[in-house]
């Protein structure tokens, strides 16, 4: 950290201190509920939920080959295969809105068609498997389902609507082959890779089981009676698979990627919990923000509720996870499932730092279509989910 950042911080810090209003029973009680959201994330979500998932997405990074994903890029590429892996490389790269930038340069600059090109900008951020398992384990399944589909769809449907719109320019452009690394050879079957990355979901879907409610069957009861039973022979499992299989440069890669990824999340994700529970409480439980204002703006399942969600979506930047617990507490004060999903879909692929990053590459005209496809879809996505939850 720089010496100007370390005085800003002070500076923030001391002007807190002096200038609010600590007396006040409304600003106690949302200290409060920020350190009680805080204690609720690290008592139900870390251990069982988020140190898994960090563990896969460190396997992930690993183990998968950026390279062999960002070749299928390439103007000599196959359009259905282009845009297959496109809609699912999120899920291999984890990156935010702005990590991707680089990335999308890279392949676009380099003779990537459009299409794919945007269909892997939108899908690079917006289907994080950290951000989609902590999406059903704290907002619901059924939202955390929603949002993996649409993402997926989402980033399908933009690289064709922008391929469509910009064919002229597209077929002007100067193509070339692009020049990215091979997968690396390794004594691994590709099978056991898979076996590998299986057992460490199955940990995860069993550690974070939740407990059955009166609706559910006799099955989920008896799953949830022996989950930890299940978690520790998938823990055996796995020390048998590592010791076998694996070296011990990969097994040091693996854990350093894991690492990496809790030291960059982690703070960034408490933070926002601190934030998110000081102004929008739990749910059931009111903070610093009214909860009318919050439900007039984005409570039910209207037009403008949504299109209004997928606009501050759009314009906000959320650091990695952040817009979890952030919608956690709108949906508490009373924000609408349509208009959460909405958010959801366009707020980690967009926001304004990257849309005049992407507007240097691609240019204004191509941006400003770009940023309204996922605007206008996230909007529909997010009208049609508020529809089939009522």
């Amino acid at each position: 950290m720089k010496e100007w950042q370390k005085l800003a911080w002070i500076a923030v810090i001391f002007l807190g201190a002096y200038f609010i209003p600590w007396e006040s029973l409304v600003v106690r009680q949302a200290v409060l509920e920020a350190f009680m959201m805080l204690q609720d994330y690290a008592r139900q979500h870390v251990l069982t939920c988020l140190i898994p998932a960090f563990f896969i997405a460190g396997a992930i990074s690993v183990f998968v080959s950026q390279g062999a994903v960002l070749k299928y890029f390439g103007a000599s590429a196959n359009k259905i295969l282009s845009y297959s892996v496109a809609s699912v490389s999120g899920s291999v790269l984890a990156v935010c809105s702005c990590t991707v930038l680089p990335l999308f340069a890279g392949i676009y600059g380099r003779g990537a068609g459009i299409g794919p090109a945007t269909a892997f900008l939108y899908s690079g951020p917006a289907i994080n498997v950290l951000a989609i398992i902590l999406t059903a384990k704290i907002l619901g399944w059924q939202l955390g389902l929603a949002r993996a589909v649409g993402a997926v769809a989402f980033s399908i449907i933009t690289g064709l609507l922008m391929a469509f719109i910009f064919r002229r320019d597209d077929a002007n452009r100067e193509t070339g082959e692009m020049f990215l690394p091979e997968e690396e050879d390794k004594e691994r079957a590709l099978w056991q890779d898979a076996v590998y990355m299986l057992v460490m979901v199955l940990i995860l879907v069993f550690a974070s089981f939740a407990g059955p409610t009166e609706n559910d069957g006799g099955l989920w009861r008896m799953i949830f009676s022996v989950k930890w039973f299940l978690v520790m022979g998938l823990l055996v499992v796995l020390g048998i698979m590592l010791k076998k299989w694996f070296v011990k440069q990969e097994l040091q890669g693996w854990v350093q990627a894991t690492w990496d990824f809790a030291k960059q999340i982690l703070p960034l994700l408490f933070g926002g919990v601190l934030v998110a529970g000081f102004l929008l409480g739990r749910p059931g439980y009111p903070a610093l923000i009214p909860e009318q204002y919050i439900q007039a703006l984005v409570g039910g399942n209207s037009l403008w509720a949504n299109f209004f969600a997928a606009v501050v979506g759009a314009f906000m930047y959320f650091a990695t996870l952040t817009e979890v617990p952030i919608l956690q507490g709108l949906i508490g004060s009373g924000m609408g499932q349509g208009p959460a999903l909405a958010l959801l879909l366009a707020g980690p692929a967009l926001s304004l730092p990257s849309m005049i990053a992407i507007s240097s590459i691609m240019g204004i005209r191509k941006t400003v279509v770009y940023c309204s496809i996922v605007v206008l879809l996230s909007t529909v996505a997010g009208m049609a989910y508020g529809w089939l939850m009522v």
